[in-house]
């Protein structure tokens, strides 16, 4: 390396980003995913041991993988190489693949490859990729914000081992943060800064998991603000946060009552048709830092109680939804939560199936262990007949493909349940009833 390069070098790692200039070189300085990093993981143990074989991490921007990878890169003994896929193509793999054949037969040294964006790649490069993993030439390291089953290939995928990295805990964030504000050799310590606990509560809440979030928003604040001419120190409060981030501290803690307020709002202006409450309320969760699949899974519940049979169709929706937002995350997730809750609150509402479940289970209450009528039980074996477990009568045999027959076991005949109501597809069902019973009272 000659002089100028050194100093371009130096120039660049001093300059470069506090989130880069704080990620971890060691296993031990990783903050979080305890669940594949705890020092009675596998994944922790052949890192240690430097015996990795291929393996993708999976998990939203700012978890950890680029930083894990680097950790690697760090303790292997093998040679370690980096591609982006967003910005590298065959010939950058070709290149990589011959220098690590290079490697392992004139040196008998393993080369790591960590791909970062793998999901980028298009069929045709990983296809490339495949053998010289199959064959051992790469050990590969993928990244991927995408699940990796849906977008990485599938012979890819069987050749390696799959590691899901969490979204950070509001105390993990909360101790990058303090360790970010102390420490003088990588972090903000030689500015002299410090930060109120209110507003490291408010940065840890809102960056919803994000280290990187969190960290450029204490270097903007510290950076940004003036120094205290009494104290000469620079103070992170509340109001400071609050501009760093672009987000206002919302009067909404996750755990406490005013959580419990709004989302009971939300799911109160579904159940009363008002799309335009129900989407205040989102709105209000999600800049608040709400879990969208919180959300998503209240929407679920409301689709079934709230609306039901109604509009079958609504559960259909909102189980797309939860599907959706866990695949695709913020910001988009948004969009997709206030299709459903407007969906399932513009949907004409029922509440039949919550009554009939309940009134099922306070009458298996009250009759206790009632049997099966004979004709029901199973008669697929030999003997069933010497037990009175015949008469059943096949309903598509008869028209309408429905048959009077005693379905209820003794105690129970003649009990209703599920009332079909007069909204929606519940009128429908109440108009064919009438039709296939028409000398039964419905």
């Amino acid at each position: 390396m000659d002089l100028f390069e050194y100093m371009r070098t130096s120039n660049a790692k001093e300059e470069s980003p506090l989130a880069k200039r704080m990620r971890p070189t060691t296993l031990d300085e990783i903050v979080g995913q305890e669940h594949i990093l705890g020092s009675d993981k596998l994944l922790y143990r052949v890192i240690k041991a430097d015996k990795l074989s291929s393996i993708i991490l999976y998990g939203p921007p700012g978890t950890g993988k680029t930083t894990l990878a680097k950790v690697i890169a760090n303790t292997t003994s093998a040679a370690f190489k980096e591609l982006n896929a967003t910005t590298s193509g065959k010939k950058d793999i070709e290149e990589v693949v011959k220098e690590a054949k290079d490697n392992l037969g004139m040196y008998g040294k393993k080369t790591i490859l960590f791909v970062d964006e793998i999901h980028r790649f298009n069929k045709a490069q990983q296809d490339y990729l495949l053998p010289f993993v199959e064959d051992g030439t790469v050990i590969l390291i993928g990244a991927t914000t995408e699940n990796p089953y849906f977008e990485v290939n599938g012979a890819l995928i069987s050749r390696s081992s799959i590691f899901k990295l969490n979204p950070l805990s509001k105390d993990n964030i909360k101790e990058l943060i303090i360790r970010a504000i102390e420490d003088s050799e990588k972090g903000m310590g030689a500015y002299n800064a410090s930060i109120t606990d209110e507003a490291v509560d408010f940065l840890a809440d809102v960056s919803e998991g994000d280290a990187r979030h969190a960290l450029n928003a204490i270097e903007l604040g510290v950076l940004s603000t003036d120094r205290d001419e009494a104290t000469g120190k620079i103070l992170i409060d509340m109001a400071v946060a609050e501009e760093c981030i672009q987000r206002r501290n919302l009067r909404y803690d996750k755990s406490g009552d005013n959580h419990y307020d709004v989302i009971s709002a939300f799911i109160k202006s579904m159940r009363g048709s008002d799309p335009d409450a129900a989407t205040y309320y989102l709105a209000k969760m999600l800049y608040a830092g709400e879990s969208v699949t919180f959300i998503a899974r209240r929407i679920m519940i409301c689709a079934s109680e709230d609306v039901g049979n109604a509009d079958p169709q609504a559960i259909v929706v909102a189980t797309a939804c939860a599907q959706a937002v866990e695949r695709v995350g913020m910001p988009e997730a948004q969009i997709i939560l206030c299709q459903a809750a407007t969906y399932v609150a513009c949907a004409p509402k029922s509440n039949s199936v919550v009554n009939a479940i309940f009134a099922a289970t306070d009458a298996v209450k009250q009759v206790g262990d009632a049997q099966v009528p004979p004709h029901l039980r199973d008669a697929h074996y030999s003997g069933a007949k010497n037990l009175g477990n015949v008469g059943y009568k096949y309903a598509h045999d008869y028209p309408n493909h429905y048959v009077k027959q005693q379905y209820l076991p003794d105690p129970l005949v003649g009990s209703r349940f599920y009332e079909p109501g007069d909204n929606g597809y519940e009128k429908d069902i109440k108009a064919w009833f009438k039709v296939i019973k028409d000398d039964e009272q419905f």
